[in-house]
């Protein structure tokens, strides 16, 4: 029994011996040097992470099925559209105001075709010298201006007034009732106007002949004598002045706003003329070819947007295809990657794959194998290991080392980015390393004393 003790206490001793000596545990860290690689140690600061991310590199890119698009295709149609039906050219918008020129106004100078009209005093002597011509008065029977311009007044003779205004025809008929010695005790007045007329036609109350009289005629009299402008729409309205072989045109809307239109003086001869420059059954026949055009348009377009439709549909499918398996090549390794490799005291041994088409950080690395572990990592040694790729330097390795006992230092993870083969490397605790030391110890002394008991059998 005794021998069997000392027996287990001689291997307890060489068990902590070789402990204590470090034979049984190799603690991994950082050391200046690594069989014969030279190992630069470079504290991480705001101005070493500048340095550090000066190094070259592109990340690489994703294929060209996961920048295309299904879409971007453009409406072809079977064959040729129908032609847009004609479109009148006078629309509202061609209307133009084009009105007569201003004239003064002029005294009436009687006509052809008027019927003048002599009053004499009723006296006895004028009766019984101008029985002829009282008859005619009291009958009211007028003189009518022949087509040579004369008047004729029985037991006078004839008198040419044609041309003249009233005041003039007065003072000729006077010379020759004078001549003819004559009371010359009269009046003269023009009873119808027949010499100067205008036309109106259209789209009036009534279509009709105006005459010129003693008091000038304007464009609003006349319409008005003619009943008015009848258009179930003035927007369309146009009134057309026809005046020795010119064609005026005035719009109704612009008739209507402006008064000094409605006050333009007519001259005989005028013809004035009220349109539609739009008319109704011309535009639903227009509307109806152009409603069956647009129908026509629709349906063609309709089958194009299924057509491209369809063919949008192909080019998803494609995508999606070419995206699925580039994806089932990346999960079986087929797609050439760079990758990061954590080691140490991290949660989980693995290797980062960096990203396409973007640069990753070593949080992102760090972080998304799940960080390190805070009870037996180190926080003060969290090591970058870059290699160089300068065949001068021989593969010397700088290792980039972050101390985030201070956790304000953790920012500069999120700025340090990663390239490939970088190795992130997190050094233990130093009671880490005690703790598995004497662990391996214990292992060695139970398996000490379970030697011993069998020697002892």
């Amino acid at each position: 029994m005794k021998r069997r003790n000392y027996l287990a206490i001689a291997l307890l001793s060489t068990a902590l011996v070789t402990t204590g000596c470090g034979i049984t545990y190799h603690s991994p860290s950082v050391k200046e040097a690594a069989a014969g690689v030279a190992v630069r140690e470079v504290p991480l600061t705001a101005q070493s992470v500048l340095v550090a991310n000066r190094s070259s590199y592109t990340p690489k890119p994703l294929p060209a099925a996961f920048y295309q698009t299904a879409g971007g295709g453009s409406l072809r149609f079977g064959g040729a559209l129908p032609d847009e039906p004609f479109v009148p050219e006078e629309t509202p918008g061609a209307l133009q105001l084009r009105p007569p020129p201003e004239i003064l106004p002029q005294t009436y100078r009687i006509g052809v075709g008027d019927v003048v009209l002599l009053a004499t005093k009723s006296v006895g002597s004028t009766v019984e010298e101008l029985t002829g011509l009282l008859a005619a008065q009291n009958r009211r029977q007028g003189y009518t201006v022949r087509d040579d311009g004369r008047i004729a007044i029985p037991e006078i003779g004839q008198i040419d007034i044609a041309g003249l205004t009233v005041e003039e025809a007065e003072a000729r008929i006077f010379e020759v009732l004078v001549r003819n010695q004559i009371d010359p005790a009269f009046s003269l007045e023009v009873s119808d106007f027949n010499s100067q007329r205008v036309a109106i036609g259209g789209a009036v109350g009534q279509s009709t002949l105006i005459p010129i009289t003693l008091k000038p005629l304007t464009l609003g009299d006349a319409l008005t004598a003619a009943g008015g402008i009848q258009l179930a729409n003035d927007e369309f309205g146009s009134i057309r002045l026809y005046r020795n072989g010119t064609l005026y045109q005035i719009p109704v809307r612009d008739y209507f706003q402006d008064p000094a239109l409605q006050r333009r003086l007519l001259l005989d001869g005028d013809a004035v003329y009220v349109d539609t420059t739009y008319d109704l059954e011309q535009a639903l026949a227009f509307y109806q070819q152009r409603l069956d055009v647009i129908a026509q348009r629709t349906q063609a377009r309709a089958q194009a947007l299924a057509e491209l439709q369809t063919e949008v549909n192909l080019r998803r499918a494609a995508l999606d295809e070419q995206r699925a398996n580039f994806a089932t090549r990346d999960e079986y390794g087929a797609v050439e990657r760079d990758y990061v490799y954590l080691s140490g005291e991290v949660a989980r041994q693995s290797r980062f794959a960096l990203p396409f088409g973007q640069r990753a950080t070593l949080a992102d690395a760090l972080y998304d194998s799940g960080g390190y572990n805070n009870a037996t990592g180190s926080s003060r040694h969290i090591y970058v290991l870059r290699a160089s790729t300068n065949p001068s330097e021989f593969g010397a390795v700088t290792a980039w080392h972050l101390d985030a006992t201070n956790a304000v230092n953790l920012t500069l993870a999120s700025r340090m980015e990663m390239r490939p083969n970088d190795i992130i490397f997190v050094e233990e605790q130093p009671v880490t390393k005690w703790g598995r030391s004497l662990q391996q110890a214990f292992g060695l002394l139970g398996a000490a004393v379970n030697t011993a008991n069998a020697a002892g059998n």
